[in-house]
């Protein structure tokens, strides 16, 4: 086929002009709070604004129409460009000198993993702790959704934007038209994010640390304002509403939607939703129970602590309130194990997500059945649905690329000489948007010691699996660019 690539470069162009337009706001953020390093950040911001609108006005004239192809070059190269751009305010301001540091920074900021090679972040002025968040944020339910959302300049090609964007997304829509959907998606993430930004503040936290948790903690993120990230705050209540928004984070927000609206059986019959709930139960409770029996912890802290750790993860967030490795061997393995599972599909947290798990795990009860009945037809069944053997082999594929990926990243970071618990865990954390890991790059610790070839094969990574495999590794099958 014949790729429009004018059309690439300009809806490009638009998402670079967007991230500059994000780096001025963080400019005026630090002029309110600390007026440190600003010009730096403002020349930051102008630099990235200018080539954005430049690549834009150069392909003005290239035709609207984004065929599915398209749509995965412009997610692709979007995301690369918006995180080149991005790390010019480390660059500008100088915190974070060094291109692959400040890539790997900007990569884990724009895919919501909250991995980071900074040691002393409370140190950072305002306007780049901010721009942090705002990656992270903006990131977490994709810029190219809020593209769509906002620029009905892309027409009918959004639809195809938004599926690449989000491949995870329900089926079922909020409304019928996609830019639609994506503007009441978007105005439910920011309704979260208002309400948790007073509720922080009403809990006691200051304005800036309010807004920046707010941020981090609805995109399911986990960059943090300070060195021992939400340890830092004592108060059960800011741990509390922490919570509660890393579970929203976590949650469809197509469901989410409808709970809005006041269908709540729709929300309470979904399997995935149920699924999720079960599953934070049951780690919850064995992470609580082993606190409880292997160190002298209060009852509600023990409570707290496994509670906010087991969402944290799950959700892939990353914040941290404790060392999960510290408590006993069991913790760290459960742990490890829940890098692997991801919340609900439609949801901002990464991982393989949990409606792939479940709709699998149908599929090997269902394999059984039919080894025992083998002229019978036994479907695999979803929300009372028969769920299509292509929609299974696509699952059943997407697992094992990503198991596959995750075995490659773990070899590759032993070759470079990482030991064995910091090659699993930076492998599986960074493939799967958790953000802190096992080892090395653990809870109490950042991924400032990894060999700069893994940081970059990590930013690799984060951003694979942020677009969930699929959308950047069919660029590199030769039936992408065959006509």
């Amino acid at each position: 086929m014949r790729f429009n690539f004018s059309i690439v470069l300009n809806v490009i162009g638009i998402l670079v002009s967007l991230s500059g337009g994000l780096q001025l706001i963080s400019f005026g953020v630090g002029w309110l709070f600390d007026r440190v390093l600003l010009l730096p950040m403002l020349w930051a911001g102008i630099t990235t604004t200018f080539a954005g609108l430049l690549l834009w006005g150069s392909t003005f004239k290239a035709k609207r129409n984004i065929k599915k192809q398209e749509g995965y070059l412009i997610v692709t190269f979007g995301w690369v460009a918006l995180c080149i751009f991005g790390t010019l305010p480390f660059l500008f301001t100088g915190y974070i000198p060094n291109f692959t540091d400040a890539f790997f920074e900007t990569v884990s900021g724009f895919t919501a993993t909250g991995a980071t090679i900074l040691t002393y972040i409370e140190g950072l002025p305002c306007a780049l702790l901010f721009w942090r968040s705002l990656m992270a944020w903006v990131g977490g339910m994709g810029i190219v959704v809020l593209t769509v959302a906002i620029l009905p300049i892309l027409g009918i090609g959004g639809v195809k934007l938004f599926m690449a964007e989000a491949p995870g997304l329900s089926a079922e829509k909020v409304h019928p038209r996609i830019k639609e959907t994506a503007k009441r998606i978007w105005f439910i993430y920011l309704l979260f994010t208002f309400s948790e930004f007073v509720l922080l503040k009403i809990a006691g936290l200051s304005w800036f640390d309010s807004i920046n948790h707010a941020l981090t903690s609805i995109a399911t993120s986990g960059f943090s304002t300070k060195d021992a990230s939400i340890a830092a705050f004592e108060s059960p209540l800011v741990q509390y509403i922490i919570i509660v928004f890393m579970f929203l984070g976590g949650t469809n927000f197509v469901l989410t939607y409808f709970a809005f609206k006041g269908k709540f059986s729709r929300v309470f019959k979904n399997e995935e939703f149920r699924f999720y709930i079960f599953i934070i139960g049951i780690f919850s409770l064995i992470t609580f129970l082993t606190i409880l029996f292997n160190t002298n912890s209060p009852i509600e802290k023990a409570f707290r602590d496994a509670l906010f750790q087991v969402i944290s993860i799950i959700t892939t967030t990353g914040y941290v309130t404790a060392d999960y490795t510290s408590w006993a061997s069991l913790t760290t393995v459960l742990f490890f194990m829940m890098f692997f599972f991801g919340a609900c599909a439609g949801s901002t947290s990464g991982g393989a997500k949990l409606i792939r798990h479940l709709l699998l795990g149908k599929n090997i009860v269902s394999e059984f059945k039919r080894q025992l009945h083998q002229h019978a037809i036994i479907p695999v069944r979803y929300g009372g649905k028969s769920v299509s053997p292509k929609i299974i082999s696509t699952i059943t594929s997407f697992i094992i690329i990503y198991i596959l990926f995750f075995i490659m990243g773990a070899l590759v970071l032993a070759l470079l000489g990482e030991n064995f618990d910091s090659a699993l865990g930076a492998s599986a954390a960074c493939l799967g948007n958790v953000g802190p890991a096992i080892g090395k790059a653990g809870p109490v610790s950042n991924f400032s010691e990894i060999h700069w070839i893994g940081k970059w094969l990590l930013s690799f990574f984060m951003l694979l699996g942020r677009l969930e495999l699929y959308t950047i590794l069919v660029l590199f099958t030769p039936y992408f660019w065959r006509k």
